[in-house]
């Protein structure tokens, strides 16, 4: 089993085109959280934001959403590379779990990186330059603890789980950043991501997803440290539960070396449909509440 210090040192060490599955939900699957943040936020965030980071335009916060995994890879922001997850040390498909004592390292962690970065926005003692970092990551570390394998150890949260897709070889955890979220938005591009995100409000709004929205945001506080790192604890554990019942619900061996387009790829459309919904509107939650308390 790989685990914290394996993914640590390959993210680490390689670039993103050599890791393929390092970038949770892609670019697309992140700029699509962030267009349906956009549309929850109120009119004090949207101008915060905005004017944070230096864009009136209705992408302000789409064209920042993926920041965070270009500035990991860089010598000033390679610090950050764990930050994008948590190494849940658990057992799927028999058990699955997150306990920040023990899956949150010395390093960091994706839970601690949410709670730290919106500290620093809360109490806007920062400098401006260093907000608009924190706002940054912000916005893409609610993205990424949506992605199951993102708060999973095993096998490097999948990366080391070698599988096909439409007959191409990739990794387990690159077809949940990547290929199955455009197999539901018919795309990689922005244009999909704006077109998926309104579908997935229409949900939120009047669909599927109408009753469940507000249990979703349930106890969300930026009150205190306590508070955020809790909701952020939250969120991971149930990302992490879909490790196992759906990502790995038979075992590695079920999926290891398969062609995953097919059945598999069906069962797991509407777990990253949710997963990406709740965490759009989550986000949208989530800076309305910093902005409430600066």
């Amino acid at each position: 089993m790989k685990t914290k210090m394996a993914r640590f040192t390959a993210l680490a060490l390689l670039s993103a085109a050599a890791l393929p599955g390092a970038m949770a939900w892609g670019a697309m699957g992140h700029e699509t959280i962030a267009y349906i943040a956009s549309n929850y936020v109120s009119s004090a965030t949207k101008s915060y934001f905005q004017g944070l980071l230096g864009d009136t335009s209705a992408d302000y916060l789409a064209s920042v959403a993926s920041w965070a995994d270009s500035y990991r890879y860089t010598t000033a922001g390679k610090f950050s590379a764990p930050y994008h997850y948590i190494d849940a040390n658990d057992n799927p498909p028999s058990s699955c779990g997150v306990t920040l004592s023990r899956d949150c390292g010395s390093e960091g962690c994706v839970v601690r990186a949410i709670q730290n970065y919106t500290s620093i926005l809360v109490a806007q003692q920062a400098s401006k330059a260093n907000l608009q970092i924190a706002a940054k990551m912000v916005i893409h570390f609610v993205g990424d603890i949506g992605q199951p394998l993102h708060c999973e150890a095993l096998e490097v949260g999948g990366n080391d789980i070698d599988v096909e897709y439409d007959g191409d070889g990739t990794n387990l955890h690159a077809i949940w950043d990547s290929q199955i979220p455009e197999s539901v938005s018919g795309g990689s591009s922005l244009s999909s991501a704006k077109s998926w995100a309104s579908t997935l409000v229409t949900k939120i709004n009047s669909g599927d997803y109408k009753s469940q929205a507000a249990s979703w945001v349930s106890g969300l506080s930026v009150g205190s440290s306590s508070d955020q790192t809790s909701s952020a604890l939250k969120w991971a554990t149930e990302s992490n539960a879909y490790v196992c019942s759906t990502v790995l619900k038979g075992g590695i061996s079920t999926v290891e070396n398969k062609e995953l387009s097919g059945q598999y790829t069906t069962t797991a459309q509407p777990v990253v449909e949710l997963q990406i919904a709740k965490q759009g509107y989550r986000l949208a939650k989530w800076l309305d509440a910093i902005v409430a308390a600066m």
